[in-house]
């Protein structure tokens, strides 16, 4: 048997936007429908290994790492085709990739602006401008270790990932809105 609490847990940023972004978003952004309020749609996380040429056991770190960053089994990226000067052979494992949706999205965005952002060295805010025209926004990072699940004194070597959050929005300005709502730190 479930227990209740659990079963009525509701992310702090999930209940926020509920509660006082869509509200706000609305008004701001002179729409109609409520169905027309962007949202997040999912949180893909990548993670490429380029060290796992000459060791295959990179990977199976990188599996590790990306599962503790996400709470969630990461896939294994495969190269597609074979190419000579990189030592790479069709079907060789490459990289890590997990897509978050619902309440776990939820959960790791309020990580990733909270906790991990502000660990980050020198840095001055998010550009702006790193939006696709469709409403969806790429960010890479240089040192997944910025993540508190990541135990430091275990790491082998730093790792970058690239971070894409898709918003159901169609346009970079709605978009950007509903970000700048959930506390994104762009860059003025």
């Amino acid at each position: 048997m479930a227990d209740t609490a659990v079963e009525n847990y509701v992310p702090r940023l999930k209940a926020r936007y509920n509660d006082v972004i869509r509200a706000k978003l609305k008004e701001e952004l002179g729409l109609a429908n409520v169905m027309q309020i962007p949202k997040l749609g999912k949180v893909v996380l990548n993670m490429g290994v380029g060290d796992a040429v000459n060791d295959r056991k990179s990977i199976e770190t990188a599996l590790a790492e990306m599962e503790a960053i996400a709470g969630q089994k990461p896939v294994v990226t495969k190269a597609k085709k074979s190419i000579a000067g990189f030592k790479v052979r069709e079907e060789m494992a490459l990289g890590v990739k997990v897509t978050l949706r619902h309440d776990r999205m939820y959960e790791f965005v309020d990580r990733l602006i909270t906790i991990a952002m502000p660990r980050i060295r020198d840095f001055r805010g998010l550009n702006p401008k790193s939006f696709d025209g469709r409403g969806n926004f790429a960010m890479g990072l240089k040192e997944h270790i910025v993540f508190p699940e990541i135990d430091y004194d275990k790491v082998e070597g730093q790792r970058g990932m690239d971070i894409i959050v898709c918003t159901t929005s169609d346009n970079d300005d709605h978009a950007r809105a509903l970000l700048k709502e959930f506390n994104f730190p762009f860059r003025k």
